[in-house]
């Protein structure tokens, strides 16, 4: 089974050639930036922040307008903030190996060991067999499968690993006069939206399984000196995400596809066939699923064994793990291991630059007081409702992140948000979880997230059919988010509304 060979567009790549957008964004991000280095700083701005201010909003516009490849912009702080007096060279490249980007690493590594044993592709079809061949469970089992794997493989390797086997199943439905019966439409299309929806709310359970949340551990790390565990993050993401697939679900299967009851004809012979193609357990499936299986565990149960080894951090763990790939024999013989280093050519770079240079960016709004003047001058909000104003930005960021890349959007936004919860008097991880989580939240366009790209990308699937499903689930996701980060924050994150932490105080100050 094999994907069909319709270009596919990565998440560092625009959807075209230069169009007008493109141009845009070359005339608006430098003269934005020509603007600040003319014109005198607004009064309670220092000239450093005015010239951060100028950069922040040249590396915003190219994120949005793609006028260069994304990871290209990420890089420009090499460049800008030693020119502009904002740091030197060692400064400004000392987060581009800041330790959340070792976490995701080896997590790429474990990912990408599971993709060349075929691992990921007996733990789905498993999955889905279980749930019978109905249309709406299959919908279901499809929808769990991607969430699964999402949680620890990013979500665009997700999608590449289940396309192929959504569409084998859509190859398989009762054709009329060439196309697929007019009464399958619905389920093939449900179908791959559930891979591609499936990929991006399981990515938000756990801190490698999207860019955001690893860059909201990294960020609030970096500013507050604040460490959120790969376990605690959990606590939170496994039950949004378990709210959140019902609702993906109902969407799918009753309100904007409605999907038959009956058993689809030969399914269950194909899926059996699936997995007797697989074969039995190769001694790599077993290797890479235990080194899989320690390394979760160990991020789990991380501050317990913290306790034991005070060294031992999620980024430890994860590298440890991922390094272990290239040490496990499978055929000693041949000099043959769980990994080796020409399968890491498919190591997502791209993201790991972009983690870079957001915070990067980010480390410069803070040090410089950009994001102390942009809450400031948010303070006039405080007489709008605090639980309103979290739904209007994270309303705001998920709107935004369907145009733009989830991980620019939350480099971007991240230290303004804390600005404005400090300035309200509010604990800034009552905005920051939410402004992540939404980020990620791209259900509605193709350019949104990649797997939505990479679905579209299958001709299966039209716009107007992603952007009606995706637009009820952005509508229905704010409420869902804000009143998990309000019922679940207290107790997971010590989050009390009217409260700002002790930890957060220097920064407010």
């Amino acid at each position: 089974m094999s994907a069909p060979p319709s270009p596919v567009r990565s998440a560092a790549e625009p959807l075209s050639g230069p169009g007008l957008r493109q141009l845009c964004g070359w005339i608006l991000g430098p003269g934005a930036l020509i603007l600040t280095l003319v014109l005198p700083p607004p009064p309670g701005l220092s000239a450093e922040g005015w010239r951060t201010a100028g950069a922040a909003l040249l590396m915003a516009i190219f994120w949005i307008c793609e006028s260069v490849p994304i990871p290209v912009t990420a890089l420009l702080p090499l460049i800008l903030f030693p020119a502009l007096g904002l740091g030197d060279i060692r400064e400004t490249a000392a987060p581009f190996a800041n330790p959340v980007i070792y976490l995701f690493l080896g997590g790429f590594l474990i990912a990408l060991a599971m993709q060349r044993w075929n691992l990921h592709r007996r733990v789905a079809i498993n999955l889905i067999g279980v749930l019978g061949t109905r249309p709406d469970r299959l919908v279901g089992g499809f929808l769990l499968a991607s969430a699964a794997v999402s949680m620890w493989v990013s979500n665009t390797a997700t999608a590449l690993m289940m396309l192929p086997i959504a569409i084998s199943i859509v190859q398989l439905l009762p054709r009329d006069g060439g196309g697929i019966a007019a009464g399958n439409r619905n389920f093939s299309t449900a179908l791959l939206l559930a891979v591609a929806y499936g990929a991006t709310t399981g990515g938000m359970a756990t801190l490698i399984g999207t860019p955001p949340n690893a860059l909201l551990a990294a960020y609030v790390a970096k500013s507050y000196g604040l460490t959120l565990g790969f376990g605690q993050w959990m606590l939170l993401g496994v039950p949004v995400m378990l709210v959140t697939l019902p609702v993906v679900y109902l969407i799918l299967t009753r309100v904007s596809f409605r999907l038959e009851r009956g058993e689809i004809p030969g399914l269950a012979e194909h899926l059996r066939s699936a997995r007797a193609e697989l074969g039995p357990w190769s001694r790599g499936e077993i290797g890479v699923l235990w080194v899989f299986v320690l390394t979760a565990l160990a991020w789990i149960f991380q501050p317990l064994l913290a306790s034991l080894l005070p060294l031992l951090s999620d980024t430890t763990i994860a590298i440890a793990g991922g390094l272990a790939l290239f040490f496990i024999p499978v055929n000693p013989r041949r000099g043959e291991f769980l990994m080796d280093w020409e399968s890491t050519k498919g190591l997502p770079w791209d993201v790991l630059l972009l983690f870079g240079g957001g915070l990067s960016l980010a480390g410069n709004i803070e040090k410089h007081g950009l994001s102390r003047y942009l809450g400031d001058l948010c303070a006039g909000l405080g007489g709008i409702p605090t639980i309103a104003l979290v739904c209007v930005v994270c309303f705001g960021i998920l709107m935004l992140t369907e145009l733009t890349s989830n991980t620019a959007t939350a480099a971007t936004f991240l230290p303004i948000v804390a600005a404005l919860a400090l300035s309200l008097g509010q604990n800034p991880l009552l905005f920051l979880i939410p402004t992540a989580l939404a980020a990620n939240c791209s259900y509605m366009l193709p350019v949104g997230t990649p797997p939505n790209a990479i679905v579209f990308g299958s001709g299966h699937v039209t716009l107007p059919q992603m952007a009606r499903a995706g637009m009820w689930l952005n509508v229905l996701l704010v409420p869902i988010l804000v009143g998990l980060v309000l019922l679940l924050g207290r107790v997971v994150f010590d989050v009390e509304l009217g409260v700002v932490p002790a930890w957060a105080r220097p920064a407010a100050g």
